[in-house]
């Protein structure tokens, strides 16, 4: 399958020698699956010259908020409204998030703050390409949220924090997710370390960090996001 990474952002400048940048981390992610890739930078207006182009999108995460008044937000909206539901999309964080808003969803700056460090999302519905554990856990780097899933999607899981935490579009041919399989443990550790202080207090950042010891799921999720792409 040929899959076209809509890049959405970058990592800190700082972080891309030793990490890379997100379209690389996504071809980690699903290396497994022999995918053929193309990257269009959609900040700078890169989009692909048909929807045909490549088989499937994944929206990747950014620092910018759905709500902002940049151009090319909007333009990204636009492509995903006329993409809904001819061809397979998946949206990671920021991803989530525009999707949600492109079709009718709701997303704020939450007043509960800052998502950082593991957190652990309950499955709440099933889905032909899930499979039956009851929850998963992943790194977490948001403060925006999704708070009203589109007309018609379902919220496949969540926790108390993030309740929209993953939706199904139904016939749109989409799901999206809050939390981040494509961040293993060094990178989302190095994203808290340069912003403690400055986003989050020291207190909040130490056992963000501590929590990442732990075990996760990204390879499970990784396993979910090609079992959705198989069947979309």
């Amino acid at each position: 399958m040929k899959i076209g990474i809509l890049a959405a952002g970058r990592p800190p400048s700082a972080l891309i020698p030793e990490f890379g940048d997100y379209p690389s981390m996504f071809r980690s992610l699903l290396a497994a699956g022999g995918h053929d890739w193309a990257t269009y930078d959609v900040q700078a207006g890169g989009y692909p010259g048909a929807l045909a182009e490549c088989e499937a999108y994944i929206v990747t995460g950014s620092s910018s908020g759905v709500y902002d008044p940049d151009p090319w937000i909007g333009e990204l909206r636009g492509f995903l409204r006329a993409a809904r539901g001819q061809v397979p999309l998946v949206g990671v964080c920021f991803g989530h998030q525009i999707i949600a808003d492109a079709f009718g969803g709701v997303v704020i700056k939450s007043p509960k703050g800052w998502g950082i460090g593991l957190h652990h999302h309950a499955l709440r519905q099933g889905a032909a390409w899930l499979d039956d554990v009851p929850d998963y856990a992943l790194a977490a780097s948001h403060q925006d949220q999704v708070v009203e899933a589109p007309p018609g999607a379902t919220v496949l899981a969540g926790s108390d924090f993030c309740p929209f935490g993953m939706l199904d579009y139904a016939g749109d041919r989409a799901m999206s997710l809050q939390l981040h399989p494509e961040f293993d443990p060094g990178y989302a550790g190095a994203l808290i370390e340069g912003r403690r202080g400055v986003r989050f207090p020291e207190a909040q950042a130490d056992a963000a960090i501590d929590s990442l010891k732990a075990p996760n799921d990204n390879a499970r999720v990784a396993r979910w996001i090609e079992a959705f792409l198989a069947r979309a």
